[in-house]
């Protein structure tokens, strides 16, 4: 019997919002659903997640988290640093 929800191999894709503080790897995909509180469709954040260049195969590293809750987080995408809201991190999946 197989479990569809435990990865494979160790390169599992994982969303960018759950990795620790420390965290490197490679962005696979960006796939953004749901509504925003704010008012923002989901299409608006993925544009905007696509020019701070979370795109696929770009380097990413999650270099600091905030100190309530561990959000937001400081991430370094190719040579940039930007703050994300956790929440925005789960439509960014990486190995």
């Amino acid at each position: 019997m197989s479990d569809d929800h435990k990865p494979m191999d160790s390169a599992a894709r994982t969303c960018l919002g759950e990795t620790p503080r420390g965290f490197r790897g490679t962005i696979e995909a960006i796939a953004v659903t749901g509504d925003y509180s704010n008012g923002i469709s989901a299409a608006e954040i993925e544009r905007r997640l696509l020019e701070f260049g979370f795109v696929e195969g770009a380097q990413v590293q999650v270099l600091h988290e905030g100190p309530v809750g561990g959000d937001p987080i400081a991430v370094r995408v190719n040579n940039t640093t930007i703050a994300l809201r956790r929440r925005e991190a789960m439509a960014i999946f990486v190995v």
